[in-house]
């Protein structure tokens, strides 16, 4: 039996500049009248968002109390920490609502304390499917980076200090209820976080939009799964992201008052996020995931050093939707054997431009450190699954090494 598509985006959306404003009026009209704001001190201390939040729902007659102990990363023991800190301050009177403001990792912690502050369970109860009744409250999601797509998404990402891994806390129910998608939070940005969350809006893009078809995807028998493929509903969202982050990323990058490049990276992030949120992404993230526990290197920079390498992958299994992907970028028309090959260059000629490493012994990796690499990122199961390819491990294995060799079909090796 076919499968139908299957397609869950954030309930309410918020969309342009100055837009978080109407945000306390549509709390107020959804009835809720205690919040938890989690943040991080570089808002509480260096802008005037958090307290114009807090004094515009006081008019309403809601009452906002403040975590700002959001951190770059953050861990199942902060999680822990939090909860235990938040439940003591709230003294038995609970919270309807949790607002998260900041970049990914302040939304990916927010997501878990709304599983946990309401039980006092640690987040590491919730790492694997958990009952279809547990309380979860609802979280309104406001980036302040273009790039991340949480607020857009099933899941949350923890570090694991246990064993040094990622740990993912997935369900429907952990998507914003709400998304604010104001791009004048992303004013402050700096060139070096630009250029991160640019190139990872880029990246959910394109891998959500030559993923595995829905078809073809491993629900593992959910009725509500957190990802289940691509479909021509995710791919309409992909296609105007790349298009976006084409026209806009390099601009944003280097001039962070131009705010029409602002405007339309905000949009690409979140239709990226709106498409690899249901579609799923692949490769790109997989080895990522492990080159970061390996390097410790951003999550923009991860994914920026191995996009071209499994794009150049992909030229067989995914020729149509590559030529797609170029057009959309705005490359030259040319024969389609041609732009095949020049596709990955260009792309990787893109992420030299945001001043990102564009091979693997730039990231500090050494040859030796290749296997492990390979055999890390294959444990992220449902990325692998995902890969459209006959044979995951070899293909793995072969991005790996051409991406330490700086090495792509259409160019010199770049490391001679």
């Amino acid at each position: 039996m076919n499968k139908h598509v299957f397609f869950c985006p954030p309930p309410r959306t918020l969309m342009g500049r100055g837009c978080r404003h109407e945000l306390p009026a549509l709390i107020a009209h959804l009835g809720w009248r205690r919040g938890l704001l989690v943040t991080d001190r570089f808002f509480t201390i260096q802008t005037s968002w958090v307290q114009d939040h807090i004094a515009a729902c006081r008019e309403l007659g809601i009452e906002v109390v403040v975590f700002d102990g959001g951190e770059p990363d953050p861990s199942t023991t902060l999680c822990d920490q939090a909860t235990v800190q938040i439940r003591a301050h709230l003294a038995g009177h609970p919270v309807d609502h949790v607002l998260a403001l900041g970049g990914g990792s302040n939304i990916d912690l927010a997501k878990a304390l709304c599983l946990t502050v309401p039980t006092g369970a640690s987040v590491r109860a919730y790492s694997n499917v958990w009952p279809a009744h547990t309380q979860v409250l609802p979280l309104i999601a406001l980036p302040t980076t273009s790039g991340t797509g949480s607020e857009a998404t099933p899941g949350a990402i923890l570090l694991d200090p246990d064993n040094a891994t990622k740990i993912a806390v997935m369900g429907n129910t952990l998507r914003p209820a709400i998304a604010v998608i104001d791009p004048e939070l992303s004013d402050s940005c700096p060139p070096r976080v630009t250029a991160d969350a640019g190139i990872d809006a880029l990246t959910h893009a394109i891998e959500s939009f030559v993923t595995q078809d829905a078809s073809d995807f491993d629900r593992a028998g959910s009725p509500d799964p957190g990802y289940s493929g691509r479909s021509s509903l995710t791919m309409m969202f992909a296609r105007e992201s790349i298009r976006l982050c084409g026209a806009f990323m390099l601009r944003a990058y280097r001039n962070g008052t131009d705010t029409e490049a602002r405007d339309g990276m905000a949009s690409a992030s979140y239709y990226a996020a709106l498409s690899y949120g249901t579609a799923g992404l692949n490769a790109v993230h997989g080895i990522a995931y492990a080159l970061a526990g390996l390097t410790h290197q951003s999550h923009g920079t991860t994914n920026a050093v191995l996009l071209p390498y499994v794009l150049d992958e992909l030229r067989e299994t995914r020729a149509r939707e590559l030529l797609e992907v170029a057009q959309l970028l705005g490359m030259p028309p040319g024969h389609p054997d041609d732009t095949l090959l020049a596709l990955p260059t260009y792309i990787r000629s893109l992420v030299e431009q945001l001043d990102i490493p564009s091979d693997l012994s730039q990231c500090g990796v050494q040859e030796h450190q290749l296997e492990r690499l390979r055999t890390d990122a294959l444990q992220v199961t449902r990325l692998a699954k995902a890969f459209p390819v006959a044979d995951c491990a070899r293909s793995y294995a072969r991005i790996i090494q051409h991406a330490f060799e700086g090495t792509l079909a259409g160019a010199v090796n770049i490391n001679n």
